[in-house]
């Protein structure tokens, strides 16, 4: 949620509280614009309170390649530590969602614009993992910008093990439905954030591979308007239901009821 006692809308340009927000789930109350929330924020909005048990808590990232530009990778992650007060893009663990328990994934863009990296890319992973072994279906709150420069390779990887964990769940005949939330770009949009049996976007979402901005200069063509905004892609078939926050766990649980009821004989 952002900072200060009040803020102007990018959509509408009304002034809005923030305690107006925090009451409403970072939606604004006169054009249902999404602002970003904090994990913190989002699970407390999705999980039951007191069912909440994090994985993998204390992974945190290391310089391997040892990346010095104008500020070295480990100040980098030191100044988000400090600021978000967590040690990596993600949190993992599982809860409950009304009847179901699940493992669950939620994404931070305040933690390096939630870029992937070897860390994210380890406990995206092993949430898979974990719940493919308990039998849970998997929900992940998606939000990136991208791979995690800071780590070349190692953050590349990072698509297919997560993949690779995902066709492992699949195969296991367990459930998996990625939110998609403002903005999913590049290498986690084009692994986990998009191989779920049921996808999902927030209103107004930037989802998609390359930034409009890129592929404008690229192609040297104008854009149709809404391009990469999840209510495009849903009209495009590339995701399957456009739902806003405060509805997200009740949609949750509908579909958590339907993919876990037992197929027809």
């Amino acid at each position: 949620m952002p900072d200060g006692l009040w803020l102007k809308c990018p959509a509408c340009g009304e002034i809005v509280f923030k305690n107006d927000l925090e009451q409403n789930l970072g939606i604004c109350p006169n054009c249902s614009f999404h602002f970003q929330i904090s994990r913190e924020e989002r699970l407390a909005s999705l999980i039951d309170e007191g069912t909440f048990e994090e994985w993998d808590a204390v992974l945190h990232s290391v310089d391997r390649l040892g990346f010095k530009g104008v500020d070295s990778y480990e100040s980098k992650l030191k100044q988000n530590v400090d600021k978000t007060g967590h040690y990596d893009a993600v949190t993992s663990g599982k809860g409950r969602i009304g009847p179901h328990t699940v493992g669950i994934g939620v994404m931070d863009f305040k933690f390096l614009g939630a870029s992937m990296g070897s860390v994210v890319g380890e406990k995206i992973t092993r949430l898979i993992e974990r719940s493919t072994e308990e039998k849970l279906p998997v929900v992940i709150c998606c939000a990136s910008g991208g791979a995690r420069m800071y780590e070349g390779m190692l953050s590349l990887m990072q698509m297919a093990k997560t993949s690779a964990a995902l066709a492992r769940h699949a195969a296991a005949g367990l459930a998996y439905i990625p939110v998609l939330t403002h903005p999913t770009t590049a290498g986690v949009m084009a692994s986990f954030a998009t191989l779920g049996d049921v996808i999902l976007a927030e209103p107004g979402a930037l989802i998609g591979f390359a930034g409009p901005r890129v592929i404008k200069e690229t192609t040297q063509s104008e854009l149709p308007e809404g391009f990469q905004r999840s209510e495009f892609l849903l009209d495009h078939g590339l995701i399957d239901c456009v739902v806003p926050r405060d509805q997200l766990k009740e949609q949750l649980i509908h579909l958590l009821d339907f993919l876990a009821a037992p197929a027809a004989s």
